[in-house]
């Protein structure tokens, strides 16, 4: 990659991953053909219901399955690619694992058993790897991707123990749900964003030495 470096790939990668994924969802919404409802039906319901009654409606099915499996295996390649400039392990292995979630979403749906644990691994590595990223850039963005990652944790934990209290339990499962998923799409948007503005140095080329990819991925100095 000469003319297009590692870092500025990964970033467009997992910034399109991010809206394309959050548009997907929209659509899929928009075109269900029964009564769907942001408090009480999760987002997976798109792709399929929840066994043993489980319901699989099209067009929404494809189209959700589709987003999941394109926009999971591009945030595979991100992770990797970001690696190779930054040379950041956290965020790297996080975001990977990120990926390999949001793929297994797609290719399990929600009307399958390994479905759960592809979702839960999603949540939890993409809260993860909002926070990791925090440490390489200044505030006030730092903050605001710390806080994409603490949200995501915190309502998951709601989700999961607290879903029975009473402020939980308004928002309804897919409402919390959205809590939990919706600040980590927004954060792939924003990192995806911020790593491909970066300058542009050696460690994009080869990979780079330590000393060069902590340089690069240092918010700037004034």
């Amino acid at each position: 990659m000469r003319e297009l470096s590692y870092r500025s790939v990964g970033g467009v990668l997992l910034a399109l991953a991010g809206a394309t994924m959050l548009m997907g969802i929209i659509t899929a919404e928009a075109l269900y053909p029964a009564a769907y409802h942001t408090d009480q039906n999760t987002i997976s319901d798109l792709g399929g219901t929840k066994p043993p009654d489980s319901v699989v409606l099209q067009p929404s099915a494809a189209i959700f399955d589709t987003t999941m499996v394109l926009t999971g295996l591009a945030t595979i390649a991100a992770g990797y690619l970001i690696y190779r400039a930054l040379g950041r392990r956290a965020i790297a292995v996080s975001t990977g694992l990120l990926g390999l979630g949001v793929l297994g979403v797609g290719v399990f749906p929600g009307n399958t058993e390994p479905h759960p644990l592809f979702a839960l691994l999603s949540f939890v590595a993409g809260g993860t790897a909002a926070i990791a990223s925090a440490r390489t850039v200044s505030p006030p963005l730092r903050y605001a991707f710390a806080a994409f990652g603490a949200v995501t944790l915190a309502a998951l934990a709601a989700g999961l123990f607290l879903l029975d209290w009473s402020p939980i339990a308004e928002l309804g499962e897919g409402g919390i749900e959205r809590w939990v998923a919706y600040p980590v799409v927004l954060w792939m948007v924003g990192f995806g964003c911020y790593v491909a503005g970066l300058a542009p140095g050696p460690a994009d080329r080869r990979g780079g030495s330590e000393r060069e990819t902590a340089e690069l991925a240092s918010p700037p100095r004034h």
